[in-house]
């Protein structure tokens, strides 16, 4: 093959490799692979819940893990956390409840304000949440590396980070400096 013709055909296969690896970059675009994530460790969860007679949903449980974080917290900030409606949260909250594992109590001062308990039977309910996330934590960390698992961690953080922050300025630049800020969690 002449110096001309190799060059030609290396260009090409240049060529192919780039058309290659832009279509298959479509499967593994990061929205899709951080979607598809999320949606496996919710599937995960749920069937290990049920495994283990846990009658919750992932959502369920966030509720419970954010409680059990910060006993005493407000229905509207557990839905703003979980970015739900708040109706949506009153819904599993019922559930909760009904389940006994969750009690809502009246406000010291603002009897607007419905805060939100575990009860005592939550406590061994919060072990196995834990233990369920553990388990799929390390089913989705294998292979990788502790500074990997870090650095992963890390990365999403900042990445999360920084799209709220995007959020609020289109919210702002929407609504106006004065319902943006009025919107705002905490305010």
């Amino acid at each position: 093959m002449a110096p001309s013709e190799a060059a030609k055909t290396s260009g090409f296969a240049v060529m192919v490799e780039e058309e290659r690896l832009r279509t298959a970059g479509v499967g593994r675009a990061f929205g899709f692979l951080v979607h598809d994530v999320s949606r496996l460790i919710k599937r995960r969860f749920e069937r290990r819940a049920r495994q283990m007679g846990l009658p919750i949903t992932r959502q369920q449980a966030a509720v419970i893990l954010n409680i059990a974080g910060n006993e005493g917290v407000s229905q509207a900030e557990v839905a703003n956390w979980l970015g739900i409606e708040p109706i949506a949260l009153v819904r599993m909250l019922d559930k909760l409840h009904e389940e006994g594992l969750v009690e809502r109590r009246a406000h010291p001062t603002d009897r607007r304000i419905r805060t939100l308990w575990l009860t005592p039977a939550a406590g061994a309910v919060v072990e196995r949440i834990l233990a369920i996330n553990e388990a799929i934590r390390q089913e989705a960390f294998a292979g990788l590396p502790s500074e990997t698992r870090v650095a992963l961690i890390d990365v999403l953080g900042r990445i999360k980070d920084n799209l709220v922050v995007q959020e609020e300025v289109a919210c702002e630049s929407r609504d106006g400096p004065d319902q943006a800020a009025a919107a705002a969690p905490g305010k």
